[in-house]
Formats: structure tokens, C-alpha cells, sequence
């Protein structure tokens, strides 16, 4: 079992684009809002977990926060969940306290939910294609180069440019000596 990742440039339309603008600012509103929750929390000596501010946010969101189900339901658990982490390293001393988020700073959301499709992950590709959960077939600039079960998709942006990338559970690694051909665009 061997986890390789692929960045690909993302060319969605209209619609798609809106919706991951959408999915994006849901992920950054459920970090703002665990890491405001966290320090009021603890600023009132109250214990807090990144279990506990999903199960908060989870019981508050169809009443408070009804536009979160326009996206999908990973963008902010997935949020919540990385800010645990961030957390977990900064009380390691791996990092600083976590910051709020600004918009257009790091913009991105995890992709993946749905029913599992035939070959185990809710995210397919076909060629230069990818189809994702509630979004649909997305044009990509190129097909996915390693074979496998896709884990999981990170779409995020960067510089008005949308990208995906793919966590793929595969069984071929390129060994040294076999010919690898890497070509430098920039």
C-alpha cells in the first residue's frame, strides 16, 4: 500500500466554480468559527475537543447555519478536523496558536462524500476528467498519472486558478532506475 498525490489544474464552469467558492468559504467559516469556540471555551476553563466542536457545529448548523447543506458535508468536518490537528501541534510545540482565516487566503475544501462508487472511493476520473460528489464532471488539464483507489480530493485555489489534488492509494511506485520523465512548464 503506497500513497502517491497528484496536483491537477481544475477548468470547472460557471456553476462549478460558484459552488467551490461556496464549498471554500464554508470550510473557512467552520475553522473561524471552531477557533472561536475553542478559545471561548477555554477562556471559560471549559475542556474542548475537535470531536466535541464537530458535534457542536453538527447540532447547530441546520438551525444557525441552514446555507452550510448547499455543500458538501466534508468541507466543514474536514475544517474542524484540521484545526484539531493544528492544535494537537501547537500544544506539541510543532506550531504557533492557529490564526483565523481570511478570505482568498488559502482557499480550499476537502471534495469527497457521497456513496462509494465501484471501485471504493466516492471520487471517479475518466481520462482528463473528474467526476466528484454534488459537483459533477469537472475538465481537468490532465489525467490522474498513477493508478488506484482515490483516497481522497483537495480542491483549492490559487491565484483565480482552481486545483484538485488527489490522494491515490496504488500499488505501482516508480523504482530507481526506471525512466521517470519530469518536464519543468515554468
Amino acid at each position: 500500500m503506497t500513497y502517491l498525490a497528484h496536483r491537477i489544474e481544475l477548468c470547472p464552469n460557471n456553476v462549478q466554480e460558484g459552488y467551490f467558492r461556496k464549498a471554500a468559504g464554508t470550510a473557512r467559516f467552520a475553522w473561524n468559527w471552531g477557533l472561536g469556540e475553542w478559545s471561548r471555551r477555554r477562556e471559560a476553563g471549559e475542556k474542548t475537543s475537535e470531536g466535541l466542536l464537530r458535534k457542536l457545529l453538527n447540532e447547530r448548523k441546520d438551525t444557525d447555519f441552514p446555507w452550510m447543506a448547499e455543500v458538501t458535508k466534508v468541507a466543514p468536518q474536514q475544517a474542524i478536523k484540521n484545526l484539531g490537528a493544528a492544535f494537537t501541534r501547537f500544544f506539541k510545540k510543532l506550531g504557533g496558536f492557529p490564526k483565523f482565516k481570511k478570505r482568498g487566503e488559502y482557499d480550499s475544501f476537502r471534495a469527497e462524500d457521497g456513496p462509494k462508487s465501484k471501485t471504493g472511493s466516492a471520487v471517479e476520473t475518466e481520462g482528463n476528467y473528474a467526476i466528484l460528489p454534488r459537483i459533477g464532471r469537472i475538465k481537468m488539464t490532465e489525467a490522474v498519472r498513477f493508478s488506484g483507489r482515490i483516497l481522497e480530493v483537495v480542491v483549492s485555489r490559487e491565484a483565480d486558478r482552481w486545483f484538485a489534488s488527489f490522494l491515490v492509494d496504488t500499488e505501482h511506485v516508480p523504482q530507481h532506475g526506471e525512466k521517470v520523465i519530469g518536464v519543468d512548464l515554468g
